[in-house]
């Protein structure tokens, strides 16, 4: 509630008064502090949701920097910010009642002391430790377009740097699968990817921890709902299931057109996915050519397509080369369906599917649902056989 909306009412006993305003005070939070030399800046006080950011509150920063914010209090552990132009400092809400923030306008959130609020100096530091991995990402990625590192070099830096962060978030997710520390070290993104994938047996098991907990203590929140569909979709996918394993997300969208796309064939005509996969078991497989073991995974689908294309088996090769002349050179004799992302490592396709390191391959059914997902390619054969029977 905004102090613009908080309507004043006149008792006739003071102890009534009194009585009133505390019980109002249990069902509500607030966020208090100071922002050195903030005088004359607005300070933003947002709601972080599940899909958007929503403003509840602005105040100008008086001379002495001290700003107070009050909101009712949500059913369910809830993330805030307060922000100033782009900078921000994320908070927890559960059961606290006051949280304390003293900074100042340089280093807004680096400097940040928060107190009051376990859960949000946790979130601090899982916060700098994402900033961390994505910096060390997006420097990957421009290394990588302008050919100043190697594909292999670009992925092993990649996973090397998403491991780091994983390991560390895992002490935070399973010392307390139901905090909000938990979830948030779960749903951290790095350009709109997911860097826990719940596609991954490993990483399925940290979405499984917290949307149990969270599913037994609050079932009917928001971020629930996204917990279960999350690890359900992940879930079905590793084993090859197709009922219940699709998200809201994707349902609402249709899966068919969700995991749809159109890419360039090695003679520059356009391909679409849902076209060559029609009445088909596809199995869309995601490399680069120019990795070093790009010759033996391609002598390993060799092997797949030989033995399950005249099964109803379609292989959709998508390549993640920045050289389209050494990719044309490397896929024009390959017997299977091979395409070119140009947007590489950037593209939406990549996002689509939570493309973090290749090779990785996606199986969609004949409906063209993605219902399993192989990072490990071992197993392979031994899994599609059942799909293609069926």
């Amino acid at each position: 509630m905004t102090r613009k909306n908080i309507v004043k009412f006149v008792f006739s006993g003071l102890v009534f008064a009194l009585a009133a305003t505390g019980c109002a005070d249990k069902n509500k939070f607030t966020i208090e502090g100071k922002v050195k030399d903030g005088a004359g800046k607005i300070l933003y006080f947002e709601n972080i949701t599940t899909n958007s950011i929503l403003t509840l509150d602005s105040v100008k920063l008086g001379g002495d920097g001290n700003f107070k914010f009050k909101h009712a209090r949500p059913e369910a552990p809830d993330f805030y910010r307060i922000r100033l132009n782009r900078q921000f400092i994320t908070i927890a809400v559960d059961s606290t009642e006051t949280v304390d923030i003293q900074t100042d306008t340089l280093y807004f959130a680096a400097n940040c002391i928060i107190g009051g609020s376990p859960e949000s100096e946790k979130i601090k530091v899982l916060a700098a430790l994402q900033a961390k991995t994505g910096e060390a990402y997006n420097n990957l990625q421009k290394q990588f377009a302008a050919k100043a590192v190697t594909t292999d070099e670009y992925v092993a830096g990649v996973n090397s740097a998403i491991d780091e962060y994983k390991a560390k978030a895992r002490e935070y997710i399973y010392a307390a699968p139901g905090s909000a520390s938990a979830y948030f070290a779960l749903l951290q993104q790095i350009n709109k990817l997911l860097i826990f994938d719940p596609y991954e047996k490993a990483d399925s098991k940290a979405f499984g921890a917290v949307a149990n907990v969270w599913n037994m203590n609050y079932p009917n929140a928001a971020r629930t709902k996204q917990l279960v569909g999350l690890y359900a979709q992940g879930l079905a996918a590793i084993r090859g299931e197709n009922g219940g394993g699709i998200s809201e997300k994707v349902k609402e969208m249709d899966s068919r057109d969700y995991f749809d796309f159109t890419l360039p064939s090695v003679n520059d005509m356009p391909v679409r996915l849902s076209e060559v996969g029609k009445g088909k078991v596809v199995l869309l497989d995601f490399t680069a050519q120019a990795m070093e073991d790009s010759p033996a995974h391609n002598r390993l689908l060799a092997q797949v397509y030989a033995k399950f294309h005249p099964l109803g088996l379609e292989i959709v090769q998508v390549s993640l080369d920045t050289d389209t002349h050494f990719w044309k050179n490397a896929v024009v004799n390959l017997p299977w369906i091979s395409l070119l992302d140009a947007e590489s490592v950037r593209s939406d396709i990549v996002k689509r599917y939570n493309v973090t390191k290749i090779p990785v391959a996606f199986v969609l059914n004949k409906e063209g649902e993605c219902v399993k997902r192989f990072d490990a390619f071992d197993s392979m054969e031994k899994e599609l056989e059942p799909l293609l029977k069926r």
